[in-house]
């Protein structure tokens, strides 16, 4: 594996950027549950919205280890501005960049990356979260266009959003076939944001419910091909697992910071509490998993890079960081006590933040399956080889 030592360029403009433009507004951001339009114009002038958009449709063209460390760092900063930038690159341009045609790619690129576009995933219903196979959206075949109706639930940048990917079924298959995909642009008649969830983190980021009646969507926004609708989404959600893995590790890593300082400085006993050999352990543990969520991140993200399978290093780094993320956060509290269960600080922020990295982009018990099911393929393919 090449060294990632490469990327420090990458890496110091990212953790620059963040630390001047992102972090000073984070609590804010956190408070008001909204990013800022400035900020988010920013982001877009930086090329950090078209990170892997060709230059040729004004983007910035960087690959995904490239995209990994950014969203680490910016996460670090602001997990809700990460987030809105990994729902966006990962969910929204790349599937437009992987199966979209040369005229979609003309049209929607280059606002996708200069920030006057934002963009948004709509694949979950009420009977469709883990299981994609019970999406009740409908497209109809109207001769020239489709129409669209149904419910879409759980959508990361829903507020802000002028460009979705759309999930319905043009087949009357049940189960995973007949679904496909469409570029839906917003607003437009038939297609009502009805909710902004109020959530326990990630509280700048809007995540919303969108109701679609008969949404008239032309031919030519069927994103690649007629029933092929759920491997696109698949795909695109294995892609979203490194951007949320890096989310995770940029939480940890900023819950990790504050309470190493803290136990620097904190005295108890006549000494810091971090000469006490229980908090070093703690912390030597919160470094470990660190280092580890970094790598098996960046290892997916590098595969990907490569045009390699990537669905099981994307699945284990997901998996590994989001839970990492989590474990770190509680012991960042626990190292810092009471004062770390207050809002005067903010580790009671990344904890909340933490949480969603285990449910969002598929579960932790779905990751398992799915980790699960790629070692075990293995096995049988090496089984039957030898039969």
């Amino acid at each position: 594996m090449d060294s990632f030592f490469e990327y420090r360029e990458i890496r110091d403009f990212a953790e620059k950027f963040s630390d001047k433009e992102v972090a000073p507004l984070a609590s804010s951001i956190d408070e008001k549950g909204e990013i800022p339009e400035t900020l988010r114009r920013k982001l877009g002038e930086n090329g950090l919205l078209g990170q892997f958009i060709p230059e040729e449709y004004g983007g910035a063209s960087m690959n995904h280890v490239e995209y990994a460390l950014i969203v680490e760092e910016i996460s670090r900063a602001c997990a809700s501005t990460g987030v809105f930038v990994s729902a966006h690159c990962s969910l929204c341009v790349w599937p437009i960049l992987e199966y979209g045609t040369g005229a979609q790619k003309e049209r929607y690129l280059p606002k996708l990356s200069s920030g006057q576009a934002v963009g948004c995933f709509c694949l979950s219903e009420s009977g469709a979260g883990s299981d994609p196979g019970g999406l009740a959206t409908r497209a109809v075949d109207c001769g020239d266009h489709y129409e669209l109706t149904g419910m879409k639930n759980w959508v990361t940048n829903a507020r802000e959003a002028t460009v979705a990917i759309v999930f319905a079924r043009t087949g009357e298959e049940k189960g995973h076939r007949g679904i496909s995909a469409f570029i839906v642009d917003i607003p437009c008649p038939g297609l009502e944001l009805i909710k902004i969830e109020d959530k326990l983190g990630i509280r700048g980021s809007s995540t919303g419910q969108f109701a679609l009646d008969k949404v008239r969507i032309p031919k030519g926004n069927l994103l690649g091909q007629k029933g092929k609708g759920l491997s696109i989404a698949l795909a695109t959600l294995d892609g979203g697992r490194i951007g949320i893995g890096a989310q995770a590790t940029g939480i940890a890593r900023a819950a990790f910071s504050y309470a190493k300082k803290y136990a620097s400085e904190r005295v108890q006993f006549g000494r810091t509490i971090a000469e006490f050999q229980a908090i070093q352990f703690m912390l030597a543990d919160m470094s470990t998993k660190i280092g580890a969520s970094q790598l098996l991140t960046l290892s997916a993200a590098q595969k990907k890079e490569a045009g390699m399978d990537y669905t099981l290093e994307a699945a284990r780094a997901k998996l590994f960081s989001s839970e990492s993320a989590m474990w770190i956060t509680t012991k960042a509290i626990q190292i810092c006590g009471g004062n770390g269960y207050t809002r005067e600080y903010p580790l009671e922020r990344y904890f909340r933040d933490a949480k969603i990295t285990e449910i969002y982009e598929g579960t932790s018990e779905i990751q398992r399956i799915v980790i699960a099911s790629c070692e075990l393929r293995g096995v049988a393919e090496k089984v039957k080889g030898q039969q």
